[in-house]
């Protein structure tokens, strides 16, 4: 009975693991989009190309990244 408990728990204890590590591995994949979309947005400042920074703006190239930013290009261009 012993050694079934053990395998139980730590069943239990890998299944918790897991559930927790995806929230991480999103939240680390939405800083990486957040900063390379914050660094190509600032390189098109540089270059001359300008978008307005709105909080649905940064939004969006927080969660999406790089096409995040083309939508904002695109975007901008149509209007």
């Amino acid at each position: 009975m012993g050694f079934g408990v053990y395998l139980i728990a730590v069943g239990i204890l890998m299944l918790v693991l897991k559930i927790l590590t995806f929230p991480i591995r999103l939240m680390f994949k939405i800083l990486v989009n957040s900063i390379i979309g914050g660094l190509i947005l600032w390189l098109l400042a540089k270059v001359g190309i300008f978008i307005v920074m709105t909080w649905w703006s940064c939004l969006l190239v927080g969660i999406l990244g790089v096409p995040g930013v083309i939508i904002l290009i695109v975007l901008s261009i149509i209007f």
